[in-house]
């Protein structure tokens, strides 16, 4: 966290930061649950236009690799 600082202080706008923060926090979450973020953040965008809208939650880091 602490090496981005310098970075977030130029993120654009609120927007963008707010944007940088969620992005960070997916990443994170994706790293606590043993999951390689830039395969998930891959992988689910990818299956979602397919994916029953009562099923999205499976597809969120802390349910594992189904």
């Amino acid at each position: 966290m602490a090496l981005g600082r310098k970075a977030w202080l130029f993120a654009g706008s609120e927007a963008g930061g707010d944007r940088a923060a969620f992005m960070y926090s997916l990443i994170v979450t994706a790293r606590m649950n043993d999951i390689d973020p830039q395969a998930w953040l891959a992988d689910v965008p990818a299956r979602m236009p397919d994916y029953k809208i009562t099923k999205v939650d499976d597809l969120l880091p802390w349910q594992g690799n189904r």
